[in-house]
């Protein structure tokens, strides 16, 4: 399959405008769909059309039934990715549906070739119920090589994500939670090391304690981070409120080493990491009140909870999601070359260990090019998803999950 960029006509638009309205080159861009199904064989003559499909077709599925593993070998399944959805988190979107979601799936999918050369194929499902999903997915998992779980909402998304991980023997993956964690390593790693100091003399706050939030706090502690503290509406996620989810719980137990409890304002008083996941608007003295030499991580789209702006008047390092400014957090960096270098060594799940060493070749693309304005790479670095499909592979031998 080949991801592909449709060529617009240059009169298209919403099909439902009229005539004098202006021309949106977004509408004219997702006329017909980002992507397209393509051979890799071809079919010029008969002798072609036997050996693609019958009889030759035949002697590929016997081998398969005697061997299940030759599939690897003699279909796409190694080389192809699931990106499913419910469309009931997308984006800064909300829970839009299903069909509304698939521009941002199949805009995922061309991500996925485009950086890291994996196919994938979108799939948004008509149900929000976790047991049709999770059984839908088992269903659908002969037909690939990996799974990538996109913009479910949260609690939902951390059961689907277990329970999926637990059925298959495939790498299943949830971007908005764990390919957000890898990015924001790399980048912190990078301004500690700009800094001179280490992620365990760090204290961190997070705010959002959704799926990328709970991630996040849970990987940079796995990483060695001092403490972080995680907010979401209420304040502070401590051990002392009552009005916690089960997942919140869980959080509560491993994180704010401090016993802070309150705002996110109070949090933030000495802070040496701010990390928005959230959306919102931090108070200019709360980002006063933070440590000297703080890094500030807003990565909220459009607006980041922290303007830049403001951000530099005191922190020594700033990073949004957006790509007009420097230091982008974009998840673009990690999930292509994850998979890739899952899917090259057909591994059988992705670890923590797996998602530390993406983390690391990321960070180490930068290398003595470090400064305030580039602790992470660009997108459009060509060296970014080789160095983390190799970190990735590499790791997975280490750690047995490869099977090859």
């Amino acid at each position: 399959m080949a991801a592909e960029i449709v060529n617009p006509r240059s009169d298209a638009n919403t099909g439902n405008e009229g005539a004098d309205e202006p021309f949106d080159p977004a509408f004219a861009l997702h006329r017909g769909g980002k992507m397209a199904v393509q051979a890799t064989v071809p079919v010029r003559d008969k002798d072609d059309l036997s050996l693609a499909y019958t009889p030759g077709v035949a002697k590929v599925c016997s081998a398969i039934a005697e061997q299940p593993e030759l599939v690897h070998d003699y279909t796409w399944k190694s080389s192809v990715v699931a990106v499913v959805t419910d469309g009931t988190a997308v984006l800064g979107l909300g829970d839009i549906g299903p069909e509304a979601s698939l521009p941002v799936m199949e805009g995922k999918a061309i991500l996925f070739k485009q950086f890291g050369g994996v196919d994938a194929v979108p799939i948004a499902l008509a149900t929000t119920d976790v047991d049709e999903i999770v059984d839908t997915v088992v269903r659908l998992a002969p037909s690939f090589g990996g799974v990538n779980l996109e913009d479910i909402s949260a609690p939902r998304c951390f059961e689907i994500e277990r329970r999926l991980q637990e059925k298959l023997d495939i790498p299943v993956f949830h971007d908005d939670q764990h390919g957000t964690a890898v990015v924001t390593l790399a980048a912190l790693k990078n301004a500690a090391r700009l800094s001179g100091r280490t992620l365990g003399e760090l204290r961190a706050v997070i705010s959002g304690a959704g799926a990328a939030g709970v991630a996040i706090a849970k990987f940079l502690l796995e990483a060695g981070l001092g403490d972080v503290a995680v907010t979401d509406r209420k304040g502070i996620v401590s051990r002392d409120r009552e009005d916690l989810t089960s997942v919140k719980r869980e959080l509560a137990e491993i994180t704010n080493k401090a016993g802070l409890s309150g705002s996110l304002e109070d949090a933030l008083a000495g802070a040496d990491v701010y990390i928005g996941v959230s959306g919102g608007t931090v108070p200019e003295p709360a980002v006063a009140s933070m440590a000297p030499g703080a890094f500030v991580f807003a990565m909220a789209n459009p607006n980041p909870e922290v303007h830049p702006d403001i951000a530099h008047k005191y922190a020594a390092v700033v990073a949004t999601g957006r790509s007009d400014f420097p230091n982008q957090i974009n998840n673009v960096l990690a999930f292509p070359g994850i998979f890739a270098g899952a899917l090259q060594v057909r591994a059988s799940r992705i670890t923590e260990t797996m998602k530390i060493a993406a983390a690391e070749a990321l960070a180490a693309v930068v290398g003595d090019d470090l400064s305030a304005e580039y602790v992470i790479p660009s997108p459009f670095d060509e060296r970014v998803a080789p160095a983390v499909t190799a970190a990735v592979a590499a790791a997975a031998r280490a750690e047995g999950v490869a099977r090859r």
